[in-house]
């Protein structure tokens, strides 16, 4: 009789048998034919790849002053497998100025798959960084006792001068989340981290090369792979021309000294930011190699917010200057013309509503009302284009066509600049108010936006675009700081003209009305200058000391400048604001500045405000 018992133990046993010789089978296969982790790991025994940098592209001033350049460092590199605990520990760590501890931590960070995921022991892995000539000559003389390391050289950024810092940014080592991006990074890479060195972080990083060098079975190295065959040389980064006027651009940081503001200048012809100010700022020259790191964590924890560029960043009411945005609008849209005169008897007044206003002539036609930047006018303006029902069926109506003037001069949204971390500003639609007031809402609710309060918020750079739209009467080119690109051509977005909704006939009138105020209004200051300037003051209302404001350009004609000043509770636009323009206008369009107004500058950086107070 059979014992089946007996038969299907065996039949058990001969399948699982013959599984693990086909998962045997199958593993053998997948490893011989289909990975190459044995063959990587072969040739990393055969090969060391070292990395060559490319130097990163420099960087220089309109007028081609040099502002950023590179100086040779070196980084010390180790191979895991080589090391192998061979090493003097004590004679490494004096060769390199560190403690044991610190050695014993780096080293446990290197095989950290969590801090370092690309971590192999056959590949080079960077121990310290940026070293400079001094602590390089002093290692290189004892490293053929370290065996496993490396050095691997490149080169370190260095900025000449202590000016604009927020438009060149920095350079730092790369995150895990740059290397999962892009895979040109490794652990140990440095890309740009703000301003300019973030944006054009590709045109100016360059390419890298490789040699391929020739192991024995000791590790040593025997020369190059079949005479530098494979390898490649590395392609340097291209240059950048900034925009800026580095003399004009000092001129503005030391007068924004102990403030807190901005002041954007814009060349109107071409789009090109001459000075982008913002205050405080900080010195770029900090922000390199060992330093970086401590020092953008000091900055950072600053109550007074340096690392913030607050000429793109910074969201504030524009003021009086925006009244020039409205007399456009009224006036192309018929609500206007340039003999509408309204009533302004120390503001604006209707059903129990008062907005006040300074003392001024009453009644006033348009070029009067810019002049002496009357409230009531522009109150009463858009009272009458809220509630005109022949033109628009209902008050959202009216609102959203105001809205697309507005945002065809540049606001509500982003203009584009090449910098990141530019801010939209906000410029409220219907639905805006439909929502806050559940749709019962009408002109006089939303006046306060008519003089550049209530909900509106522009950015420094687009109150300066602002007066760039103005000087070329009714379009402008996307603000830009690269001037140029080495080897490219300059980037269509930034060579497309816009046009806005507002007539040139309109803008004609609104120039007689900048040019009048410096002939005898708000900014009356600007007319002892030697050229004929245009200008528009504001005084923007805020929970505190109301800040200064200033927009305007110049000439009048054949515009080379426009700028936008904004100084933090500076008071009223003729405070601040006003004469520091004067003293940027003067210096670009001269070229330097009198006696007399270099004078106004000294004084202008002595007068300070808020941190400038707290930190004497």
């Amino acid at each position: 009789m059979k014992d089946y018992n007996l038969e299907n133990r065996s039949l058990v046993i001969g399948g699982v048998a013959t599984a693990i010789v086909v998962v045997y089978i199958i593993r053998l296969f997948t490893l011989q034919l289909l990975s190459d982790d044995y063959k990587k790991n072969a040739d990393s025994n055969a090969f060391l790849k070292k990395i060559e940098y490319p130097s990163r592209g420099v960087i220089t001033d309109r007028h081609g002053k040099l502002m950023v350049y590179n100086q040779p460092a070196y980084d010390i590199m180790v191979v895991m497998n080589e090391e192998s605990g061979r090493l003097d520990t004590m004679e490494f760590c004096n060769a390199l100025g560190i403690t044991k501890d610190a050695f014993i931590q780096r080293m446990n960070d290197i095989k950290d798959r969590n801090k370092n995921p690309g971590y192999s022991r056959y590949t080079q892995q960077l121990f310290m960084s940026q070293l400079t000539d001094k602590e390089f000559s002093v290692f290189q003389e004892k490293m053929f006792r370290f065996p496993g390391f490396y050095v691997q050289k490149r080169s370190i950024r260095q900025y000449k001068y202590p000016y604009a810092g927020h438009v060149l940014g920095d350079v730092g080592e790369v995150s895990q989340n740059n290397i999962e991006e892009d895979d040109y990074y490794q652990p140990g890479d440095y890309i740009g981290k703000m301003g300019v060195e973030k944006y054009y972080e590709k045109q100016l990083r360059g390419e890298k090369g490789v040699q391929i060098l020739l192991r024995d079975a000791h590790g040593r190295i025997q020369g190059r792979y079949q005479n530098g065959k494979f390898d490649s040389r590395p392609v340097a980064g291209k240059d950048l021309t900034l925009s800026l006027d580095l003399n004009l651009q000092a001129l503005g940081e030391r007068l924004l000294e102990g403030k807190i503001g901005s002041i954007v200048a814009i060349e109107p012809s071409t789009g090109e930011v001459l000075a982008m100010v913002s205050s405080p700022s900080y010195d770029p020259r900090l922000m390199i190699g060992h330093k970086r790191g401590k020092m953008h964590a000091k900055l950072s924890r600053n109550v007074w917010k340096p690392l913030l560029n607050r000429s793109i960043m910074g969201q504030y009411p524009p003021g009086s200057t925006f009244k020039t945005t409205q007399a456009l609008t009224f006036m192309t849209e018929g609500i206007i013309n340039s003999h509408t005169t309204y009533p302004c008897n120390h503001g604006f007044y209707y059903k129990g509503l008062h907005v006040g206003c300074h003392g001024h002539a009453s009644p006033l036609a348009l070029v009067g009302a810019i002049s002496t930047s009357c409230n009531g006018y522009f109150c009463w303006g858009l009272y009458h284009m809220m509630s005109n029902r022949r033109k628009y069926h209902t008050v959202q109506d009216a609102m959203d066509t105001w809205r697309d003037y507005m945002v065809s001069m540049g606001f509500g949204y982003k203009l584009g600049i090449d910098l990141p971390g530019e801010k939209r500003g906000l410029i409220p639609n219907s639905a805006y108010y439909d929502k806050a007031y559940k749709g019962s809402w009408n002109g006089l609710t939303i006046i306060s936006i008519s003089i550049g309060q209530g909900e509106v918020n522009l950015t420094p750079l687009q109150i300066a675009n602002l007066g760039a739209t103005i000087a070329n009467r009714g379009y402008f080119y996307t603000p830009h700081v690269v001037r140029k690109v080495k080897g490219e051509p300059l980037d269509t977005a930034f060579t497309r003209r816009h046009y806005t909704k507002a007539t040139k006939r309109a803008y004609d009138w609104v120039v007689a009305g900048m040019r009048s105020s410096v002939m005898g209004g708000t900014c009356k200051y600007l007319g002892r200058l030697g050229f004929t300037v245009c200008g528009k003051t504001g005084t923007a209302q805020n929970r505190g000391q109301d800040h200064s404001v200033f927009m305007g350009f110049a000439p009048m004609e054949n515009p080379k400048i426009a700028i936008a000043v904004y100084v933090e509770n500076g008071g009223f636009g003729a405070d601040f604001a006003v004469p520091i323009a004067g003293v940027m206008f003067e210096q670009y369009m001269k070229g330097h500045l009198s006696p007399s107004m270099a004078r106004e500058a000294d004084a202008l950086q002595k007068r300070r405000i808020g941190y400038g107070k707290a930190n004497r």
